[in-house]
């Protein structure tokens, strides 16, 4: 006995340990959500969690309770055994008892449970209950589209809710009649006393009903079928299986009807028929039937059968996606490129991107680190005025690393590093004498070189998921090193928690699991708690019900103070005819730009796509959250950039939905896809990359786009290429330019073989691979320029060993049939084409600018030589057109050259 008393007692020390706990964090997150600014969020979401728990979870045990207390009365003076019986409980004194008692503590646990699930369901009642119009309609059944999206997913809950319901109500009903008396199991069968058939049969008459809604949301459902050749309903669809779940609908309620009046007439003839008929045409007509027209009728026909359905799938995809307004404009892609022309487009050619992020990362790593506990996550792109001059610039922030602290004893850890330090920034396309990055901003504190400054560099918040931290607190906080010194600093920002009391102190204590916090004497009232300090963690906990970019990017204020801007997704897989993208969905909308002070943490939303209805119901159910996108600072807004994940998605869906023509659409004749390109032309599809360019020659100036070639999907020629534009007033516009089909354009990988088959270039690759260094292949970049192509290639040298530095130390330059490979971009582009005007001083190392000027007249005889084979190589081919073009090339050539000799 003393026994059993000591394991309740266990028992409930733990259960009341894990209340407290829940309740412990319950109120941590409560305090977060204040300190972040958004109660709202919290309040809300928990008001609503509580109330669909305590609805359901007591509607599920009151009906199913009264079902069970209904049993038990009409099992009254029923008899426990029936002649034949089979199956018969033991008269077992206190038998029914026990059952009840243990079927109520089922029940109460399985009302936590419906209750627990119930509450998961919070915004898809709120979305049902706020719900806006799309102003568009589905073809089929003229529904608007956000019928799909809020109304149909709260009917799924409804339905499920009502299954549960009264399965659970029958088999506790029938629990009780059959140990109680009603329910007999003989070798005749199943027998039943009139109450208890009364009673079942009401339950499965109202299941019947229920199914009859079932397939009604079944024939909702047909505009996500995936028979067809898009997705969406097809002809299967709409001329086999939507008539047969019509007549399911009709069946299923008349064997209700006929369920419920065949317990008062004792005659289950019609409807077990009735069920017979619904099981058949459940089977046969919902299965078998539409597999036969769509084998026997739709496979012999199928493009004259399909061909609605797939100009219905091309149309709302492209909605789906925000593709359906991009605009086509056709792109010469002549090889015709002059020196005027490179010159008119300097501004394009200082902004190539020749650091890539990965080597850059490596070399940041090495080069501007300084201490083992600092670390750079990730390397971005974005666009400054520097000198009166856009640039294109790599930004990453040095971050501290609690991992790679010396000694991580708590109060290093939690009191004294609490945060990273300044960034590195350096244009994309210079490079030192040694092949190193030149900086902008860099060391510690940062120093520029320019007129950006960085006034505030600590960095509290990032992208690095470091542990909690107390601020202002009697410890030393260190701030930056600063020789064999350290230099330490006290918070004086907004960020975290106050501590405030020792009530509070001792909860924060419970809350880690960690004495020290309670125990220690740095810690004062106006310390201040930091915590969920990952912007990553920090905006999913705000809003989970958006999905954010990967890449989040740093950006420096006017006043020199560093934040992050992260994109923001609204996501659903309910867009009627769109194909859906896995992990997806199948429709999304950059809707949210959100911005965190890496100072003091704090988050705003900024609504960019106000048309999107998902945002639009958000912001109905949270008010004040979302702000309009003319609210975000203007020194914030002038860095917005279109988000890299969007572009890929929507690149992906435009390869193969650019054809909007059925008959085209379904024998794939002009599909498309990204380049697939490696270390050396492996199958690692092309990423999107940003740059600063004319978009075309009548643009009155550059601007910063985010792009990606297309080639078509079964040759490796180049097709076309996409843009998106970054800069207001023109943020978010999709262009796509198409190359003529009749002339070839080189892709990257017939690039990447054409670079590996040059002679004086593998000759360089194979001395330097057996040299003990490793090769590095940059990406390889297409470049617009006027109406040709320029297709650029770093190439970076690295130590064998894990830790070394990798140096920039050629250019591969490609146009037309001319490959070249040299020391900077400029001499690469002399070689190709003459004199060049330097893309960039400070790109090109000094002792290089000689070799420049050495080089220009030989590189005019090889040209001139090159365009001499050309033009013989075109008579070879009876190719007059393209001799005329050589000759022509030639003898502007000679005449440049004339021109150097006097």
């Amino acid at each position: 006995m003393k026994r059993n008393w000591s394991i309740i007692i266990l028992v409930l020390i733990l259960l009341s340990l894990g209340l407290l706990s829940s309740l412990v964090s319950l109120w941590m997150n409560w305090l977060w959500f204040q300190e972040s600014g958004y109660p709202i969020l919290f309040s809300k979401s928990l008001v609503t969690k509580i109330v669909l728990a305590i609805f359901f979870g007591l509607l599920f045990f009151l009906v199913v309770y009264s079902n069970v207390r209904l049993a038990r009365r009409l099992a009254r003076g029923q008899a426990r055994s029936y002649v034949d019986n089979i199956l018969e409980f033991p008269h077992i004194e206190g038998l029914e008892r026990t059952v009840h008692r243990f079927l109520l503590g089922a029940l109460l646990l399985l009302a936590y449970i419906i209750g627990s699930w119930a509450a998961g369901q919070w915004d898809v009642y709120l979305r049902y209950q706020n719900a806006v119009s799309f102003g568009v309609t589905d073809p089929l059944f003229s529904h608007d589209i956000g019928f799909y999206f809020f109304t149909l997913p709260f009917y799924n809950f409804l339905y499920l809710f009502g299954f549960l319901l009264l399965l659970f109500s029958f088999l506790a009903s029938l629990l009780i009649y059959g140990i109680e008396g009603g329910v007999w199991l003989t070798r005749r069968g199943l027998q039943l006393a009139r109450p208890a058939r009364w009673h079942l049969s009401t339950i499965v008459a109202l299941f019947l009903f229920l199914l009859s809604f079932y397939y009604q949301l079944e024939i909702y459902d047909l505009l996500f079928s995936e028979r067809g050749i898009v997705y969406g309903a097809s002809f299967t669809d709409i001329n086999a299986q939507l008539p047969v779940l019509r007549l399911l609908i009709i069946i299923s309620a008349f064997s209700g009807i006929l369920v419920a009046l065949s317990a008062f007439l004792r005659r289950y003839t019609l409807a077990l028929s009735a069920l017979g008929l619904l099981l058949v045409v459940a089977l046969v007509g919902n299965q078998v039937y539409p597999e036969i027209i769509q084998r026997f009728e739709v496979a012999p026909n199928e493009i004259s059968k399909e061909a609605p359905f797939i100009d219905l799938g091309i149309k709302y995809t492209r909605m789906a996606y925000g593709i359906k307004d991009v605009q086509e404009e056709e792109f010469p892609a002549v090889e015709d490129l002059s020196q005027e022309a490179l010159k008119k487009n300097e501004l394009t050619l200082q902004n190539i991107r020749l650091w890539d992020h990965r080597p850059l990362l490596r070399t940041y790593g090495q080069l501007q680190v300084i201490r083992t506990y600092y670390d750079f996550e990730d390397v971005d792109n974005d666009r400054y005025l520097i000198d009166g001059k856009l640039r294109q610039v790599s930004l990453s922030p040095r971050e501290l690393s609690s991992e790679r602290l010396p000694s991580r004893i708590w109060i290093n850890e939690h009191l004294t590093y609490t945060h990273g330090y300044g960034l590195c920034m350096g244009p994309v396309n210079q490079f030192t004498k040694e092949g190193l990055p030149t900086f902008v901003i860099k060391d510690i504190p940062p120093r520029s070189s320019t007129h950006i400054k960085v006034t505030r560099p600590q960095i509290y918040y990032g992208e690095i998921s470091n542990s909690y931290c107390f601020v202002k607190t009697a410890a030393k906080e260190f701030d930056y090193p600063a020789g064999d010194q350290n230099v330490y600093t006290v918070y004086t920002g907004r960020g975290g928690i106050p501590v405030h009391n020792f009530f509070r102190k001792l909860l924060f204590s419970f809350r880690f699991k960690e004495p020290k916090i309670f125990l220690s004497s740095d810690i004062r009232p106006d310390s201040r708690l930091m915590f969920d300090r990952s912007i990553s963690t920090r905006l999913q906990k705000l809003l989970p019900f958006i999905r954010y970019d990967k890449d989040p990017y740093m950006v420096i204020s006017e006043e020199g103070h560093l934040f992050w801007i992260i994109d923001g997704y609204t996501l659903s897989d309910r867009f009627p005819y769109s194909q859906p993208t896995p992990d997806l969905g199948n429709y999304i909308r950059n809707s949210v730009k959100a911005t965190i002070d890496a100072y003091n943490g704090t988050v705003f939303f900024y609504i960019s796509d106000p048309g999107d209805p998902l945002i639009q119901v958000y912001s109905r159910i949270f008010p004040g959250v979302f702000k309009p996108m003319d609210q975000m600072p203007p020194h914030l807004r002038r860095h917005l950039r279109y988000p890299e994940d969007l572009f890929t998605i929507q690149a992906n869906i435009y390869a193969t939905y650019h054809m909007t023509d059925s008959q085209v659409f379904y024998n794939k004749e002009d599909l498309w896809r990204i380049p697939t390109l490696g270390q050396a032309g492996g199958d690692t599809p092309l990423e999107p990359y940003y740059t600063i360019m004319k978009l075309n020659t009548k643009a009155a100036r550059e601007e910063f786009i985010l792009m990606i070639p297309f080639t078509p999907a079964r040759r490796e020629n180049m097709i076309a290429w996409m843009a998106a534009r970054c800069d207001e007033p023109n943020y978010g516009k999709l262009i796509v330019y198409d190359f003529p089909k009749q002339r070839l354009v080189y892709g990257p990988t017939q690039i990447v073989s054409r670079i590996n088959q040059e002679a004086e270039i593998s000759k360089q690759l194979t001395l330097w691979s057996t040299g003990g260094s490793t090769v590095i292949r940059g990406s390889l970049l297409v470049i617009p320029v006027e109406e040709s192509i320029l297709y650029i290639q770093p190439l970076y040298l690295a130590a064998a060993q894990k830790e070394s530095l990798p140096e920039l130390k050629r250019v591969i330059v490609a146009f037309g049939n001319s490959i070249a490979m040299e020391e900077t971009l400029e001499l690469a582009l002399t070689r190709i084409f003459g004199g060049v005007a330097l893309p960039s001083e400070s790109q090109v190392p000094p002792e290089l600018t000689q070799k420049k000027e050495s080089q220009s007249i030989n590189t005019l005889v090889q040209k001139a030589n090159d365009y001499y084979q050309r033009a013989q190589s075109a008579v070879k081919q009876g190719d007059w057109s393209r001799y005329g073009e050589e000759v022509k090339r030639l003898g502007e050539v000679l005449k440049e050259l004339q021109e150097k000799a006097k």
